[in-house]
């Protein structure tokens, strides 16, 4: 199992009971576009009363921070997060998970334009059980959810954070024997590069995500940017553009595209909801080389140098590898075009 239930602004979906299932561990995924607030305001609240009320809120305050209040019959958890002033347009990823075999606690923040997680232990004893997790996403629930929230996803586990993979398991990537999907490449096979190196596949890793907010998948069609086919991919994943008008615009080489940034233009499209679940897929290479996916050049996995940082790596889809084999990555040498930029040079390329 993993999750077991996805509230958005227009739909619910249940697929197990957290009280029946009663989990040992467990996280609350939300993701909402920050607000620009004076005043504390509340992103997520709910409220349980009865013999044993119980009361979970998180809040968004001046200055770019988050704090998170569980309570239970007097009894108090609490966090605060501190994050670099985000503006409307960023999307941030908050994650709470809970450990009741440890009685750990963490709270985590990704932004969907930075690298970057800021995790911090949460204080205190309180952690969610599962009749609480149930009367939370039950339908009725005295649960009050922020105007600018994408979705609230609840899961048995302690979800990853950090790098993530971004590409349909069916999507084709060139290698010597011609195209695969990759979700036939394992570790030890062989891919080519855009510039038909040979470099040998060291890990695939996979996540099944909720398929909203900044996991919606998104379809870039054929044949914008050499795709022989359309391209099903995570809004996060970065298409990598050469060429004569890059080194025009940008004085550079090449750019990294960040696909979210071309979504509603000519090329790519918001792909319909298939189900409330997405998996994506990605490959992790030597020295973070560029993959041909159905004749797009697209990033392989990056994850800079996160076999340093331990509490990081321990956090991450790549927890419980060997450190001795995960690559380090250099900051790549390509810039990462913001969304106007991106904007102008497809469409330079569409007209």
């Amino acid at each position: 199992m993993a999750w077991q239930a996805i509230l958005t602004p227009e739909n619910s979906f249940r697929f197990s009971d957290p009280a029946v299932t009663a989990p040992p561990c467990g996280s609350l995924v939300v993701e909402t576009r920050m607000p620009v607030t004076k005043r504390p305001l509340p992103l997520l609240r709910f409220r349980r009363g009865g013999s044993n009320p119980f009361h979970l809120a998180l809040m968004a305050v001046p200055g770019g921070g988050l704090t998170l209040v569980v309570e239970r019959d007097g009894a108090l958890s609490h966090c605060a997060v501190n994050h670099s002033e985000a503006g409307r347009t960023d999307v941030l990823r908050i994650t709470y998970s809970w450990d009741h075999r440890s009685g750990r606690a963490r709270l985590a923040v990704e932004r969907s334009d930075q690298d970057a997680v800021i995790m911090q232990p949460v204080a205190g004893p309180v952690r969610p059980m599962g009749n609480e997790l149930a009367a939370l996403v039950a339908p009725g629930a005295e649960l009050m959810l922020g105007p600018d929230l994408l979705f609230l996803a609840l899961s048995d586990r302690i979800e990853p954070l950090g790098p993530m993979p971004t590409l349909h398991p069916d999507t084709p990537i060139a290698t010597p024997r011609g195209f695969r999907p990759v979700s036939e490449l394992r570790r030890g096979d062989t891919v080519l590069t855009d510039q038909n190196d040979v470099v040998p596949v060291l890990y695939r890793v996979a996540r099944q995500v909720p398929a909203f907010g900044s996991f919606a998948p998104v379809r870039v069609r054929a044949p914008f940017f050499g795709l022989r086919d359309d391209l099903h991919i995570a809004p996060a994943q970065h298409l990598v553009l050469s060429g004569s008008d890059v080194e025009y615009l940008f004085g550079t080489e090449s750019v990294l595209v960040p696909v979210r940034h071309l979504v509603g233009g000519s090329s790519t499209l918001r792909q319909p909801h298939r189900g409330p679940l997405a998996t994506y897929m990605q490959l992790l290479l030597p020295g973070h080389e560029v993959l041909n996916a159905a004749g797009a050049a697209v990033e392989s996995l990056y994850v800079g140098r996160l076999r340093r940082k331990k509490a990081e790596l321990n956090a991450s889809l790549l927890a419980g590898l060997d450190r001795a084999t995960l690559p380090e990555h250099g900051r790549s040498v390509h810039p990462v075009l913001r969304a106007y930029d991106a904007l102008v040079l497809a469409d330079r390329r569409a007209a």
